[in-house]
C-alpha cells in the first residue's frame, strides 16, 4: 500500500525506486486455519496465513504488540494493545478518541522499522506482535529475535488499493474483528450512498489525479492511476480513472509514476477533471503547487473548465479514516452537482 513506509512524509517514488520499496507479492485475504484451533498448553491456537508464512498464533490473543500499518488499524479495532511504534504520520487522520488511544500506549519502536526496541517489546509482555510493514523491509528487524518474544505475523501494505484486504487480515489476527466488521459496513454504506449522490454526474467524467510525491528538485510530478492512494477512495463512490502506468513496477509503482512536468499536458489533456492531493488540513503540498503554478497545468481544457478538485486524507488505511476521506470528496465535488 505505499512508500510511506518510514518517516513522517517520505516520498513515495524515492522509497518505491529505492531502498525501501513496496515490493510486496499479494497474499490471500484473511486468516488461514488449517484444520481449525490447536492446544498450546493451556492456550488454544490457530494457524495464521501472513506474509511470512504460515504462523501458529493464540486463538484469543490477550496482549498484542503492533507496528507500522498495522498501529491505526489495531487501534479502530479495539484490539488488546499493550504496545505500539510511533505513527506520527497518522496522527492527522485518527479521530480524537483514537489518538489519545495512541498516545497512551507504550511506543516500543519508532517510525523506521529498524528502531524496533526489542528489550521495551518484551517488557510488555505481549502473546502476539503483528508487524505491518513493507516485506523488504523486514530485513531490518531480528525477526528471531522478535520470535523469541512471541508468535510473529507479517502483514504488510502492496497496492495502494489493498488496504481493505490488509487491514482486515491484522484486525482478524489480533481477534478484533467485531468492531471492524461494523466499521467498514458504515464506510460502505455511506461510500454506497455517495455514488449514488454523483451517479448522475460522476462516472461520466473521465478523470487524472495530481498525488503528492512529485520531486520538485527533479522537475516531476506524481500521476496516479486507479488503484492508488489518491484514487481508490474516489472510486468507490464512482469515480473512473483512464489511463495506466507506462512501466509498472512493483507496490504504488504499479498504479502511479513519475514523469516530468513537461509531460502534463500529454497526460492530463484528456481529462474531464483532475482531482489532486492536499495536506489534512487543506493546504496544498509544495509538489502539488509546483505543478499548478505551471502554465502548463493553467492551459489544461479540465482547469480552464473549472473542474479541479482537492482531496483531503488520500492516505487513509483503515475503514475509520477512509470514511473522512468520502467527507472530503463528497466536500470537494459539491459543485458537480450544480453545474
Amino acid at each position: 500500500m505505499s512508500p510511506r513506509s518510514m518517516p513522517l512524509r517520505i516520498r513515495r517514488s524515492s522509497v518505491l525506486a529505492g531502498a525501501v520499496t513496496l515490493a510486496l507479492v499479494v497474499t490471500g485475504c484473511g486468516s488461514s486455519s488449517d484444520g481449525g484451533s490447536d492446544k498450546a498448553g493451556d492456550a488454544e491456537t490457530r494457524t495464521f496465513a501472513a506474509d511470512n508464512g504460515k504462523i501458529k498464533i493464540p486463538a484469543n490473543p490477550e496482549r498484542v504488540v503492533a507496528t507500522g500499518y498495522a498501529v491505526p488499524v489495531m487501534i479502530e479495532a479495539g484490539a488488546p494493545l499493550v504496545g505500539v511504534s510511533s505513527w506520527k504520520r497518522g496522527e492527522p487522520m485518527m479521530s480524537k478518541k483514537d489518538l489519545a488511544t495512541y498516545k497512551k500506549l507504550a511506543k516500543v519502536a519508532g517510525e523506521q522499522a529498524a528502531e524496533t526496541n526489542y528489550e521495551a517489546i518484551a517488557e510488555a509482555e505481549p502473546d502476539l506482535i503483528v508487524i505491518g510493514v513493507p516485506a523488504p523491509v523486514l530485513g531490518d528487524i531480528d525477526m528471531k529475535r522478535l520470535k523469541s518474544i512471541a508468535p510473529v505475523v507479517a502483514i504488510g501494505p502492496t497496492v495502494p488499493s489493498a488496504w481493505r484486504e490488509q487491514s482486515r487480515k491484522q484486525a482478524d489476527a489480533a481477534g478484533a474483528l467485531k468492531k471492524f466488521d461494523a466499521t467498514q459496513k458504515a464506510y460502505e454504506d455511506k461510500a454506497a450512498g455517495l455514488a449514488k449522490k454523483y451517479g448522475n454526474v460522476l462516472p461520466d467524467l473521465k478523470l487524472g489525479h495530481i498525488g503528492a510525491y512529485g520531486e520538485v528538485a527533479k522537475g516531476t510530478f506524481q500521476r496516479e492511476f486507479g488503484g492508488s492512494w489518491g484514487t481508490n477512495i474516489a472510486e468507490d463512490v464512482g469515480a473512473k480513472y483512464y489511463g495506466k502506468v507506462k512501466k509498472p513496477g512493483p507496490g504504488s509503482r504499479a498504479v502511479s509514476e513519475y514523469p516530468s512536468l513537461e509531460e502534463l499536458p500529454d497526460g492530463l489533456a484528456e481529462a474531464d477533471a483532475i482531482t489532486y492531493s492536499v495536506d489534512a488540513d487543506g493546504s496544498v503540498p509544495e509538489s502539488v503547487k509546483y505543478v499548478m503554478d505551471s502554465k502548463l497545468w493553467k492551459n489544461l481544457p479540465a482547469v480552464k473548465a473549472k473542474k479541479t478538485f482537492p482531496i483531503r486524507y488520500t492516505e487513509a488505511a483503515t475503514y475509520g479514516q477512509a470514511m473522512q476521506t468520502l467527507d472530503a470528496i463528497d466536500e470537494s465535488f459539491a459543485p458537480l452537482l450544480k453545474s
